[in-house]
């Protein structure tokens, strides 16, 4: 039995345009420039890039945020070409974007995550209860009562997270949700939408321009001038360096210093993305 398609992406074009007061068109940027990718139900992806490289704006394109000036686009189901459709689009596939301020709107922790569900009409029971799971899954349960303003960047972020789980989507797309949080705050979301993906099958598109989050993906893709330059595994991604840095971006740390030992001899493998793996590898050439 064939794995159901949460995303399928043909051919997506996306300009944005600049008119005159007239009406008429002063320029236009292709943003996006004839991406395709097919995204399976349970899947975590990843879509890499640097700032300009159109990834956001393919992700604006998959929740409907944005409509595509060409493609075809089917999230969960859904045509995204019929506006009949934007409101189960974005229930099927929730977003959440760079600043988790920018997501929370209420005083208090549970009310936030609670106000997804009750704008969808659901009862007040059961989004009780959806609150609580949706703490619960982002391990932030015991700040229910808590102002969003005394938490950390991190767990600002965990609660926005909560805060579309609790809206039962089937898809969360991260748009550079990680880039205003420092490490620890990075570490926490990473670990949290991890666990969402192996424990809830909950499908995760992971847009980011830092290379060491994409190597727990199950696939990436690598964008660039509004196009996929590179798609695979990690591990097949960041064995192909020079296509990589033509893509003005670098590999991770260990990824990295693989690459250089290799580069002054050593006969170590390609693609190797742990620690563990490197030294392994040294290990076996004494």
């Amino acid at each position: 039995m064939s794995q159901k398609s949460m995303i399928n992406a043909q051919n997506i074009v996306y300009e944005y345009i600049r008119r005159d007061e007239e009406g008429n068109v002063e320029s236009i940027n292709r943003a996006v420039d004839g991406v395709s990718v097919d995204v399976k139900a349970g899947e975590f992806i990843a879509i890499l890039g640097h700032n300009g490289s159109g990834k956001s704006t393919f992700a604006k394109n998959l929740n409907r945020l944005l409509t595509p000036t060409q493609g075809t686009l089917w999230v969960n189901g859904y045509d995204a070409s019929d506006n009949d459709n934007i409101w189960n689009i974005r229930q099927s596939a929730g977003m959440v974007f760079q600043n988790p301020d920018n997501q929370i709107i209420s005083s208090v922790v549970e009310e936030d995550v609670g106000f997804g569900p009750e704008n969808l009409g659901v009862q007040t029971d059961e989004i009780w209860k959806r609150v609580g799971d949706a703490l619960n899954a982002v391990d932030m349960m015991k700040y229910r009562k808590y102002s969003p303003n005394k938490l950390s960047g991190g767990q600002k972020q965990r609660v926005a997270i909560a805060g579309v789980l609790a809206m039962q989507p089937d898809c969360i797309i991260l748009d550079e949700a990680t880039a205003m949080l420092d490490p620890q705050g990075r570490q926490e979301v990473l670990e949290t939408v991890h666990a969402l993906n192996k424990l809830k099958n909950v499908t995760i598109i992971l847009i980011t321009h830092y290379m060491e989050e994409v190597t727990g993906a199950d696939r990436v893709f690598v964008m660039n001038h509004g196009k996929v330059q590179l798609s695979g595994t990690p591990r097949e991604i960041f064995s192909d360096v020079e296509t990589i840095k033509e893509c003005q971006l670098d590999l991770p740390q260990i990824a990295k210093l693989a690459y250089e030992l290799r580069q002054e001899g050593l006969d170590i493998p390609e693609g190797i993305l742990t620690m563990e793996e490197l030294v392994d590898s040294i290990c076996q050439l004494y």
